[in-house]
């Protein structure tokens, strides 16, 4: 068995869904349930006995070491954290709560969980992967190499200075005591079940609707992206594969400024959907503060070290992923009007549900 933080959210739910597509392995998913936590992305899973879902926060030091001590796992993947670079502009308190503090205490709980295990090679097995971002290393000139493993952090926003605090106290907790981790840097994620606050979900949404793409200064801002399936089945290679204490680099090999993808995402709607020339909607606004220029991954160690590369081209990534917002209208309403969010009511006096 094994434990997966923050897996209502979009990386999550899909690492889950992915899971047990390949799987018969049981996953406890614990999920705080904050406005990006959404249980209907788990829907398929509503008889699957292989899930089971535990309402609750990693900064629960008595609920996690009960989670633990009940289910026995053999690894944790952690996914659990605030993850919006405007919300941490203008909240961030949130993710010092969430990323910092919240790591620190899911550190807490795995660590003196993995020291009471008796069996010897339970122990030896035993890993913690903690899913981290690229942004922690800052920002890259038009033509600067991408960011290898070895690129120093220099974290720009509220946001990535979370994260990586957090990394440091992962990396810390290896060389002090000597727990089993291993880090991830992910590129920009995009793909089924993103709340639609991201660029490509909101784009898509938005044209649909007839409503204004917002677009940040110029456009021109570059990003790697990865599509989130590549993304879990890199994950689960590094769990499976990966020397404790490593931290490993997951990208897409695909670096696209920002204004490219809303212009593909308008082409692409006019081919599904030709009622509309959704070019026009296109929006120039004021400049995010801080906003980094450019992000790219140098995947290099997954492909030696693991043998992984990403199957997805961004140009079949979001074909997949607009064709799944079409399909998919009564999720985005349900989103949209906060619907989603009453199945995140929690039942008084439980701290454990199978889903």
């Amino acid at each position: 068995m094994i434990l997966v933080t923050g897996g209502a959210g979009f990386i999550g739910a899909n690492f889950v869904l992915d899971w047990l597509k390949q799987s018969n392995e049981k996953i406890v998913n614990l999920d705080k349930l904050t406005y990006a936590g959404n249980l209907q992305n788990l829907a398929m899973l509503s008889a699957d006995p292989r899930h089971i879902f535990v309402q609750g926060d990693i900064n629960n030091a008595a609920l996690v070491s009960r989670v633990l001590s009940l289910h026995y796992p053999r690894a944790i993947i952690n996914f659990a954290a605030e993850s919006h670079v405007d919300r941490s502009i203008n909240s961030p308190n949130d993710f010092i709560q969430t990323n910092i503090v919240g790591t620190f205490q899911l550190l807490e709980s795995v660590r003196a969980y993995w020291n009471q295990l008796d069996d010897k090679t339970a122990k030896q097995n035993f890993r913690f992967v903690h899913v981290s971002t690229d942004e922690v290393y800052g920002s890259l000139n038009k033509n600067a190499p991408a960011f290898t493993e070895s690129h120093r952090f220099e974290p720009n926003s509220p946001y990535s200075a979370s994260k990586a605090s957090s990394d440091h106290l992962v990396r810390a907790y290896h060389h002090t005591y000597g727990l089993p981790v291993l880090t991830t840097h992910c590129s920009n994620n995009y793909g089924p079940f993103q709340f639609p606050e991201k660029l490509i979900p909101l784009m898509i949404v938005n044209a649909l609707a007839g409503k204004p793409l917002p677009v940040y200064g110029d456009g021109q801002q570059i990003r790697d992206w990865l599509y989130v399936s590549d993304h879990c089945s890199a994950i689960r290679r590094v769990l499976e594969a990966g020397t404790p204490g490593e931290t490993f680099n997951i990208g897409g090999w695909n670096e696209k400024a920002n204004i490219d993808i809303v212009n593909l995402i308008c082409d692409l709607l006019k081919t599904y959907k030709p009622i509309a020339n959704y070019h026009k909607l296109i929006t120039y606004v004021t400049d995010r503060p801080g906003h980094d220029r450019r992000y790219a991954i140098n995947a290099n160690k997954m492909a030696r070290d693991l043998n992984w590369k990403p199957v997805e081209t961004f140009e079949t990534g979001i074909r997949k992923t607009v064709q799944w917002y079409l399909d998919n209208w009564d999720w985005i309403n349900d989103v949209q009007s906060g619907a989603y969010r009453k199945l995140t009511e929690k039942t008084p006096n439980s701290d454990e549900c199978t889903l």
